[in-house]
């Protein structure tokens, strides 16, 4: 993956490829809780959109470099992660995710009333500025590296968690929480470690997203894009590594190739949802590690009768 990434600004136009790496750490993000603790979020672009304001207005108002601001947007994300976490976790399924939907519609409309964001606007023209004094990010090779660096680090930072023993606590509480009670852990500090780390990883995409684009905005904060996050985790295949990564790609992809569709993109993307939740289970990349699975799994070799023995 970091091989064809790397090359890929050879074939393809790199600031959808920048656009769709973002996504995708935010993809992986919502994955880690989603995934990996059956905590599903309908209000995750709260930590996308915090993480960007912040960002945009900690480097256009207050002179930040890059680096800081996007610091210091992804620290405020974390905080709120914290917070909402704390409030979210002492729910379970459903009301989980309708106690994650009406916070961050609370976030929106800060978002939409604060004087610093914009409101309806915005927050544009962000500077992208140096990064450690050093590297002109107005450089589209240097702001792609800069791209590319953030999202491995990050998806390589998931992936060390998955296969660290928190995480496979965390897979204990998803497969069987009272279990997991039973054998002594405290299964909510582990899913609020959880979700604050993955509200920390949305809020360095959004952060990131901000510097990239040189905008924050309403979008970014809307229910909707809640919605987006969820599509492209379970389109890829929630539970995966690289199902979020995949599904980030194809959403990304139909968004800037069916732009001239308008709505119907939307209408499009439901019908990829319905099709993908009958068909495809576990996903693309689930159905697919599912299929190579089956097809390594050596035939059993059928018994061969033995003969009686012999009246003595």
């Amino acid at each position: 993956m970091a091989a064809l990434l790397i090359i890929g600004p050879a074939f393809v136009y790199s600031g959808f490829l920048m656009k769709a790496m973002l996504f995708a750490l935010f993809a992986c993000a919502f994955n880690l809780i989603a995934g990996y603790g059956r905590l599903v979020s309908f209000g995750h672009a709260m930590f996308l959109g915090t993480a960007g304001y912040v960002c945009g207005h900690a480097a256009k108002v207050w002179g930040l470099t890059p680096e800081l601001a996007i610091l210091t947007g992804t620290l405020s994300a974390t905080v709120l992660g914290v917070v909402t976490g704390w409030l979210a976790i002492r729910s379970r399924g459903i009301y989980f995710a309708m106690v994650t939907l009406a916070l961050a519609q609370m976030i929106y409309f800060v978002a939409l009333q604060a004087p610093f964001t914009g409101g309806e606007d915005g927050l544009q023209n962000i500077p992208r500025g140096k990064l450690f004094g050093l590297f002109d990010l107005n450089d589209h090779t240097l702001l792609y590296g800069f791209v590319l660096v953030v999202f491995l680090g990050g998806f390589l930072l998931i992936a060390q968690v998955v296969r660290s023993p928190f995480g496979q606590v965390l897979k204990a509480i998803r497969e069987h929480e009272p279990r997991a009670q039973s054998l002594g852990y405290s299964t909510d500090h582990y899913k609020l470690a959880a979700f604050t780390l993955s509200a920390t990883l949305a809020g360095l995409a959004g952060a990131t997203k901000a510097v990239v684009l040189q905008l924050a905005s309403l979008t970014d904060v809307h229910w909707g894009m809640s919605g987006e996050v969820l599509l492209m985790t379970f389109l890829g295949g929630v539970g995966t590594l690289y199902g979020p990564v995949a599904g980030a790609f194809i959403v990304i992809a139909m968004q800037n190739y069916l732009a001239s569709l308008g709505q119907w993109v939307t209408v499009i993307h439901g019908a990829i949802f319905v099709v993908c939740v009958l068909a495809f289970r576990r996903g693309l990349v689930g159905e697919l590690i599912a299929f190579l699975g089956r097809s390594r799994k050596p035939a059993t070799p059928a018994k061969t009768p033995q003969a009686a023995p012999e009246a003595g």
